[in-house]
């Protein structure tokens, strides 16, 4: 099997394992928009923008590390013992601190008391089961990845619908909570879904002997730090809005905000597919032959994919748009929808690019460029939320990725060139991105003429890709 069969295969497969899940559970956002309030809608958001920080800073950067050095390390016991070592122990001490500064944390991060510690318990269970997924994802285990993944998701709709609902609720089950607010049975939900998935990898913490190795956690930790600090950056980037919006303009319009922000999430979940099957073969791949060109080609390949993906949610986003949000209320924050959508295509660009530093073990380079667009977005939703409103919000997350992408390339040639097909990313870039703009914003979404512009784009890719196209799709045939 081909290198890039085997990556898209496994790209497949961890797609569908992150994909099928989240979009399941994207489903839910018509249940919470139909019963929650904008305001309550906001409260659930800015619930999960702290359990994101809360992620990076208990993980600090070790599932990346685990790849790296698991990977490139014979004695690969020792390097998942002491990664799971660590991350026991870390947590336990982590969740201590956690609950016993609760009052103050809280009062902190403006999270009511009744939901903090659901908070933590979701995080902390969250955190222990970072290093079983990443080596099912080391290893080459897709499917057993997927199912566990798959099993998470059921779960937590079925209590969602079972609590939330008014059709198919279940009184006897609301009755065994203590619940005033109807938020709180989503994180009672989330929790007993992680719980689940926690004894499900169990067997997975005595996958390998006891042998703790101090060299292999100062190797964790001095390739994990600058990763971490990037995750929190990233965690800015993406959720500071969400954050700033209930202080600077209220509830109601970040609870619509964030709603609508929900609908860029196609993007989001081809982003994540691909980060999931890309990490480890650019890890596992990086000493073959021809391994730039390879990356050349993924990225080349990933720009077409997600472009489609821009133009089909914007032109048809009428068509979308009721499956997942019904109430008027929710609809004030639609037009950021392109916006968020070409921003986070920007950077699903940035993390293919961003293999150099990774590859390298520079990944001090990962935190400059994370910083640098964490102060940009800082610094733009500051200044220009109270001037023009939610849209800053989008603008800001488009420039921060856009920059982060070129500084990232501009980097990587100096320290690991990869011939990347500039002209050919660029016309599909401002192809695609010029096309959906224009249906959305001046011809009044029109899906008939958006329609045209879709087919348009892809005759475009079909003429440009036609020889090489021809060559995979032969030796596709060869091979089989």
């Amino acid at each position: 099997m081909s290198v890039l069969k085997t990556f898209f295969k496994d790209t497949v497969i961890y797609g569908l394992a992150i994909v099928l899940p989240r979009l399941i559970n994207f489903l839910l956002v018509r249940l919470h928009t139909d019963v929650l309030p904008n305001e309550g809608y906001s409260e659930n958001t800015e619930f999960y923008v702290v359990a994101a920080f809360f992620n990076v800073i208990l993980t600090y950067g070790m599932e990346t590390s685990f790849f790296r050095f698991f990977s490139k390390n014979k004695d690969k016991d020792r390097v998942l013992s002491t990664a799971i070592i660590t991350i026991v122990v870390s947590t336990f001490i982590f969740g201590i601190l956690l609950f016993l500064f609760r009052v103050p944390i809280s009062e902190a991060l403006r999270i009511n008391t009744d939901f903090y510690s659901l908070l933590v318990g979701i995080t902390l269970i969250d955190t222990l089961i970072v290093i079983p997924f990443a080596y099912l994802r080391v290893t080459g285990r897709p499917i057993k990845f997927a199912s566990i993944k798959l099993i998470n998701v059921f779960i937590m709709v079925l209590l969602n619908v079972l609590l939330l609902s008014t059709t198919y609720g279940s009184e006897g089950l609301r009755s065994l909570f203590n619940v005033e607010n109807n938020v709180e049975y989503i994180f009672i939900a989330n929790l007993i879904a992680s719980a689940f998935v926690l004894i499900l990898v169990l067997p997975y913490f005595f996958k390998a002997k006891l042998n703790f190795e101090f060299k292999v956690l100062k190797q964790f930790l001095s390739y994990g730090w600058p990763i971490m600090i990037a995750g929190l950056a990233f965690v800015i980037n993406e959720n500071l809005d969400k954050w700033l919006l209930p202080q600077l303009e209220g509830e109601f319009v970040n609870g619509a905000y964030s709603a609508c922000y929900k609908l860029a999430v196609f993007m989001t979940l081809f982003i994540q597919a691909f980060r999931m099957g890309a990490e480890p073969f650019f890890f596992n791949h990086s000493v073959k032959e021809n391994a730039t060109q390879t990356y050349a080609t993924i990225l080349k390949y990933f720009t077409i994919v997600g472009a489609l993906g821009l133009m089909f949610v914007v032109i048809y986003i009428d068509l979308l748009r009721p499956i997942f949000i019904k109430k008027e209320s929710y609809l004030l924050a639609l037009d950021i929808v392109p916006i968020v959508l070409l921003a986070n295509l920007c950077l699903g660009i940035y993390h293919n690019l961003s293999i150099w530093y990774k590859l390298t073990d520079r990944t001090r380079f990962g935190m400059y460029i994370s910083l640098t667009g964490a102060a940009i977005t800082i610094g733009f939703n500051i200044m220009f939320i109270p001037k023009i409103g939610f849209m800053a919000c989008a603008y800001a997350t488009l420039i921060a990725y856009s920059l982060m992408m070129l500084i990232s390339y501009v980097l990587g040639r100096k320290y690991y060139p990869v011939p990347y097909d500039l002209s050919r990313i660029a016309i599909y870039l401002i192809v695609s991105t010029s096309l959906s703009f224009i249906t959305y914003y001046h011809l009044d979404r029109n899906i008939l003429l958006g329609t045209v512009f879709l087919l348009l784009f892809v005759v475009i890719v079909a003429f440009l890709e036609r020889k090489e196209l021809k060559l995979i799709l032969k030796k596709n045939r060869i091979s089989n």
